[in-house]
C-alpha cells in the first residue's frame, strides 16, 4: 500500500548539496518534491589530492544557512557536517545513503535496506529513492504517446544503461540482450520502445539497434528529450539492466511487470537488493518470455518523506518547549 501524501514543509529554504551526477542530484530532488519542498542546488568536486581529503573545501558555501540540507553522497558529507555545527543546530540535515559515519551526526539518513544500517533516525528503504513521479509520468506520456502509438502491443520498454566499476558491459552482452529483446517481441507479437543512458557506449548502441532491425521498435537517437518517463508510463512491461538500483527502482514504482537482464558483475548488496525484489514477486530476471503480474507500485521516496515530515516536526515540537 502507498504511503499517505505528506503535506509540504513549510520551510524558507532547502539546499541540496551533491556531487554532479545525475543518479546523485535525481535522488535527493526526487525527495526535496516529495517534501514539496523549493531547493537550490550546490554542486561539490570531489577531493582532488590528500589535503582536500583531510581538509575537505567548504565549495564557498556561507551564510545564511538554509532551514533544510539534503545530502547525498560519500562526498556530501563534510559539508552537512559544516554546515549543521556552523548554524548551531539550526540546520535540519538529511543524508541520502549511507555516510561511513555515526547516523547521529545528521537529523535523518535515508539508506537503501542492503546497506544494513540502523538507528532511531535511520529509514531504510526497499532500494534507491529516486525522481519518477505521477507528475512525470503523465507528462511523458502525453508528449511521447503520438510517436509510440503505431507501435503493437505488448509495448515493451526497455531502459539500458551500461558499464559501472562493478558491472560489465561488453559487446557480447549487447549482442545477447539485442537477441533476447527480438524474440521476446515476436513471439508475443508486441514491439519495443527503448532508450539508451550515457553509460551504454556507442558501439553497444550500435549492436543493440543493429539487433533490432527486423522487428517494430522506437529507439532513441541521443537526440533532444529523453523519453524515459514517457517509456515509463506507456510501456505494457518494463525490461532494465541490472547495473542501476535507482533505475531499478524507477521502473518497480510504476507497479508494471519488470523484468531485469542481468550484466556480468555486481556487488553483494546489489544482488541482496535484486533477491528481495524477486522474492516479493516485484522483478523477475529477463529469458525472453513476456508475462504479467501485479504488485504494489514500489515508492519509498513517498514513504521516506513522510517519515522525515515527522522527525522534523518532533524536533520543532521539542525546540519550541525548550
Amino acid at each position: 500500500m502507498l504511503a499517505p501524501n505528506p503535506p509540504s514543509l513549510e520551510l524558507s529554504s532547502c539546499w541540496i548539496v551533491t556531487e554532479k551526477l545525475a543518479g546523485l542530484q535525481n535522488q535527493a530532488i526526487g525527495l526535496c518534491e516529495a517534501l514539496g519542498l523549493p531547493y537550490s542546488l550546490k554542486e561539490i568536486k570531489k577531493p582532488q589530492n590528500l589535503w582536500q581529503r583531510l581538509f575537505p573545501p567548504h565549495h564557498g558555501l556561507v551564510p545564511p544557512w538554509p532551514d533544510v540540507l539534503v545530502s547525498c553522497g560519500r562526498q556530501s558529507v563534510p559539508v552537512s557536517l559544516h554546515i549543521r555545527s556552523a548554524s548551531a543546530g539550526h540546520t535540519f540535515t538529511i543524508h541520502i545513503q549511507d555516510p561511513f559515519i555515526d547516523p547521529k551526526n545528521f537529523d535523518v539518513v535515508v539508506v537503501p535496506e542492503h546497506d544494513k544500517l540502523q538507528g532511531h533516525n535511520v529509514l531504510a528503504t526497499r532500494g534507491a529513492i529516486h525522481h519518477v513521479n505521477q507528475k512525470k509520468l503523465a507528462f511523458g506520456a502525453g508528449h511521447f504517446a503520438e510517436r509510440l502509438s503505431h507501435l503493437p502491443r505488448p509495448l515493451i520498454g526497455v531502459l539500458v544503461g551500461g558499464k559501472n566499476r562493478h558491472h560489465d558491459f561488453s559487446e557480447k552482452s549487447a549482442r545477447e540482450l539485442a537477441s533476447m529483446l527480438s524474440q521476446a517481441a515476436q513471439k508475443n507479437g508486441g514491439s519495443i520502445a527503448l532508450t539508451f543512458s550515457r553509460r551504454t557506449g556507442s558501439a553497444n548502441e550500435t549492436l543493440i539497434r543493429s539487433g533490432l532491425q527486423e522487428i517494430p521498435a522506437y529507439i532513441w537517437d541521443s537526440q533532444g528529450e529523453n523519453p524515459y518517463f514517457g517509456l515509463l508510463a506507456l510501456a505494457d512491461v518494463i525490461i532494465t539492466t541490472s547495473d542501476s538500483i535507482s533505475m531499478v527502482s524507477e521502473a518497480c514504482y510504476t507497479g508494471k511487470p519488470v523484468y531485469v537482464y542481468p550484466l556480468p558483475g555486481g556487488g553483494k548488496r546489489h544482488k541482496e537488493f535484486l533477491k528481495d525484489l524477486i522474492q516479493r514477486g516485484i522483478i523477475r530476471f529477463f529469458e525472453e518470455n513476456i508475462e504479467t503480474w501485479s504488485y504494489p507500485p514500489l515508492d519509498e521516496t513517498k514513504r521516506a518523506a513522510v517519515f522525515i515530515r515527522q522527525r522534523f516536526l518532533n524536533r520543532k515540537t521539542s525546540d519550541q518547549k525548550s
